[in-house]
């Protein structure tokens, strides 16, 4: 993909969520400013992934082996990899009624913030950077007030992440299926986030089905999971023909 140094190290993968082995075996480089997409069919382990990555304690990492920069990511609790620079982005983002959006969101900052050697960050400027934030992302300003995600429709919720995201400005970003639920505002607001802190040198692996959204943002390689394994890597064209011919007939062929 890249002569540059690879900022997220992933070597042999596997995960098991309850008796099952969803990942066999996962080997990924991922150098920082980089965006890769994942694709795959329903149940190829792609949320898997982001999952295990981030530390969820449903889904067990067996064997290999998971590197941000110098951090072993797998030796550390979700919210110190949260601190080390990893976002994800939840598929289906749940309410966490009796929490403001805003206290939720500036709390996960400073958090970070401490961890950089960064001074946090006061009410008064976090809400000024927050609203200019929301008004970039197309999300009502009184959402900030509510409590995190109630009520908030399915494209209001996938927002509310590109809000964490544009704040937390993480060294490593997993996006899954973003744009499911997004208007066509709404994914042009996912692409232009994702090229604006792309330039500040966030890692993106971004799962999708949404060719022209994949298009947009101009990934530096497609990976096809098939069955816990990285069955396939290609350019854009990949995806194309993936949208073309359905992941039965690109697995025959590859």
């Amino acid at each position: 993909m890249s002569s540059t140094p690879s900022l997220l190290q992933v070597r042999d993968l596997r995960v098991d969520v309850g008796e099952r082995t969803v990942l066999r075996s996962v080997s990924l480089d991922v150098p920082a400013g980089a965006l890769v997409v994942l694709m795959g069919a329903n149940g190829s382990g792609k949320s898997t992934l982001g999952m295990a990555l981030a530390g969820h304690p449903s889904y067990r990492v067996v064997a290999g082996s998971a590197r941000l920069g110098d951090t072993d990511l797998l030796g550390l609790p979700a919210h110190e990899r949260s601190r080390a620079g990893l976002f994800l982005s939840f598929q289906s983002p749940p309410d966490v009624p009796g929490v403001k959006n805003n206290l939720f969101i500036r709390t996960a900052l400073n958090a970070v913030r401490e961890a950089r050697g960064q001074e946090p960050q006061d009410a008064f400027d976090f809400l000024s950077s927050a609203k200019q934030g929301a008004k970039q992302l197309g999300l009502p300003e009184a959402m900030l007030g509510r409590p995190v995600n109630e009520g908030f429709s399915g494209g209001e919720r996938k927002r509310n992440e590109l809000l964490q995201l544009s704040l937390l400005q993480p060294r490593l970003a997993l996006l899954d299926e973003i744009d499911s639920g997004m208007d066509v505002d709404g994914v042009r607001a996912v692409v232009e986030l994702v090229a604006r802190l792309r330039a500040k040198g966030t890692a993106f692996i971004v799962i999708s089905h949404y060719l022209q959204m994949i298009e947009q943002l101009q990934p530096d390689a497609v990976l096809r999971l098939d069955q816990g394994c990285i069955a396939e890597t290609g350019s854009v064209e990949l995806a194309r023909g993936i949208a073309r011919t359905g992941f039965a007939r690109a697995a025959v062929e590859a």
